[in-house]
């Protein structure tokens, strides 16, 4: 039975729609992620989301550890170098996606 879930899921996965480019006036695909630090977690990858609303990630299959971190939000301090973390703004829009 597990593995039937399992395909299903594998199945559901790949028909999940690839995330639109930024809106306009947002910043340039790829180039959201800082430069001069470490891509520990794989970020960079995502750089396009940058911009876009928030919601965005629901469609989004990372692998991985992440965080979601919202204006306001009380986060733990410890450093992890293969988190990525999804700064989210005041406008409900992807700010930043940086690890640790």
């Amino acid at each position: 039975m597990n593995k039937l879930v399992m395909i299903a899921l594998v199945a559901l996965a790949g028909c999940a729609t690839a995330p639109s480019a930024p809106a306009p006036g947002g910043p340039p695909p790829g180039g959201s992620f800082p430069t001069g630090l470490d891509n520990t977690c794989d970020g960079e990858r995502y750089g396009t989301l940058v911009g876009q609303d928030a919601t965005v990630l629901e469609r989004v299959m990372i692998l991985g550890q992440v965080r979601v971190v919202r204006p306001g939000s009380v986060v733990t301090q410890d450093y992890r170098p293969e988190r990525m973390n999804f700064n989210i703004g005041t406008d409900g829009r992807i700010a930043s996606i940086t690890c640790g």
